[in-house]
C-alpha cells in the first residue's frame, strides 16, 4: 500500500464582513435559480459545459475515489433518442406505476409524460453513479459513498452552471437503464441523473412556489 502524501492548503481566508457579503450574494443568487421545462434551443458553447463539469469534479468523494461519469449530448438524433425512451418510461409511470398520492403531489407542477426540453435544450448531461471502478490491471475497485459523492457533483454542477447563467432541470424517468446503450456506457455504470440545460425560452413560465424557512429546515444547538 503506497504512503500517503499531502501538499500545503491553498486555503484563503476573508475578513468576517467579506465572509458575510459572500454569502448573502451567493445565497440570493442560489434563490433565483429554478427548474425550467421551457428551453430555447440557443446554442451553448461546449467551453462553458467542460468548464461547469470541471467545477462539479472537484466535490469531495468517498476516499477519493470520484465514483461518477458525465456525458454531455448535444447530437440532436441522440438527443430524439433520449426523449423517446425517456417519454415511454414517463407514460408508463404517469399510467401505472405512479401512486395516487406522488401523482397528486406532482399535480400542482404541470408535469406530464410529454418531455419536448429533451430535444430542445442544446445540452443533456448523463450522470453515471459507478459502483466500481477497474484497476489499469482491469481488477474490480470497489467505491464507497457512491450515492453521496454523486449526488454532492450533481448539485455543484447544477449551481456552477446557474452561476455561468444556464438553466437546468433534473429528469429521473424511472428506471433509466436506456440511458447505458445510448450513451454506450458499461452496464456496472448506474444512471443517476439526466441533467438537462441551456438558456430559457423567451416564454418560459415557472411554478409558483415558495421555499420553507429556516427555522424549519435547521436547527443550532
Amino acid at each position: 500500500m503506497p504512503e500517503p502524501t499531502f501538499e500545503p492548503l491553498a486555503f484563503r481566508e476573508y475578513p468576517p464582513e467579506e465572509m458575510l457579503r459572500r454569502a448573502t450574494d451567493l445565497a440570493a443568487d442560489l434563490a433565483r435559480r429554478r427548474t425550467v421545462r421551457a428551453f430555447s434551443p440557443r446554442p451553448v458553447p461546449r467551453e462553458l459545459i467542460e468548464t461547469c463539469l470541471r467545477a462539479a469534479a472537484t466535490a469531495p468523494s468517498g476516499a477519493n475515489q470520484q465514483p461518477w461519469h458525465f456525458v454531455a449530448i448535444s447530437d440532436p438524433d441522440l438527443k430524439r433518442r433520449v426523449r423517446e425512451a425517456a417519454e415511454a418510461e414517463e407514460r408508463e409511470f404517469y399510467a401505472r406505476r405512479a401512486p395516487h398520492d406522488w401523482l397528486a403531489a406532482l399535480a400542482p407542477l404541470g408535469t406530464d409524460a410529454s418531455k419536448p426540453f429533451l430535444e430542445t435544450a442544446p445540452y443533456l448531461i448523463a450522470i453515471f453513479a459507478q459502483p466500481h471502478g477497474l484497476s489499469p490491471t482491469g481488477e474490480v475497485v470497489k467505491h464507497y459513498y457512491v450515492s453521496e459523492s454523486v449526488g454532492i457533483a450533481t448539485g455543484l454542477l447544477i449551481a456552477a452552471l446557474h452561476r455561468t447563467g444556464l438553466a437546468t432541470l433534473t429528469h429521473t424517468p424511472s428506471p433509466m437503464g436506456f440511458l447505458n446503450e445510448l450513451c454506450r456506457r458499461p452496464a456496472y455504470e448506474r444512471a443517476f441523473l439526466l441533467l438537462v440545460t441551456g438558456y430559457p425560452a423567451a416564454d418560459a413560465t415557472v411554478p409558483h412556489i415558495t421555499k420553507k424557512p429556516l427555522t424549519e429546515i435547521a436547527t443550532f444547538l
